[in-house]
């Protein structure tokens, strides 16, 4: 199946879920983020995309976006990314873990490093920062609670250097 047959699908069964198509490395639909669950489990179980390949968080400054590389097991399909965009103020999106496991540990680490909240998960943590840790480190606006001076750090880098 083609994407634009992949993309015909999904028009024609969850109107307005699509938001754009994106058609440049990738062939990607931007979907409603209330709408990911439905349109991913027909993916799934229709189409055959039963890999999730990654999920990861990008912040584009006055959103945040959650990326969805979708594959398959056996070599009768390539992949799709599907693209959702959420408002900072408000960043959650519905967990993929009830149809594809491995995405767990995936939306664990988005959350941990940006802060997009994935409703249904079975148990959102932290997991490279530690608990009770402010911020979120990858997002734009972030600003460590002890911020490190360049000249400090340059300087005892040096005289580690020189006295090994």
């Amino acid at each position: 199946m083609t994407n634009e047959e992949i993309l015909a699908g999904i028009e024609k069964l969850f109107p307005g879920a699509v938001v754009e198509v994106l058609q440049s490395l990738d062939f990607t639909i931007v979907l409603k983020a209330d709408r990911l669950l439905e349109v991913a489990t027909y993916l799934r179980d229709e189409i055959g995309l039963d890999y999730l390949i990654s999920v990861t968080g990008v912040d584009r400054g006055d959103e945040f976006e959650v990326i969805y590389h979708l594959g398959t097991m056996n070599d009768r399909a390539g992949y799709l990314v599907l693209k959702v965009h959420v408002p900072r103020q408000s960043a959650e999106v519905p967990s993929v873990t009830p149809l594809w496991r491995g995405a767990e540990f995936q939306e664990d680490e988005v959350y941990d490093l940006m802060g997009i909240r994935f409703t249904g998960h079975p148990d959102l943590r932290r997991i490279m920062m530690w608990e009770g840790y402010e911020g979120h480190p990858l997002r734009k606006d972030f600003r460590p609670a002890y911020p490190i001076e360049t000249e400090e750090l340059v300087a005892s880098s040096y005289a580690e250097s020189e006295n090994p």
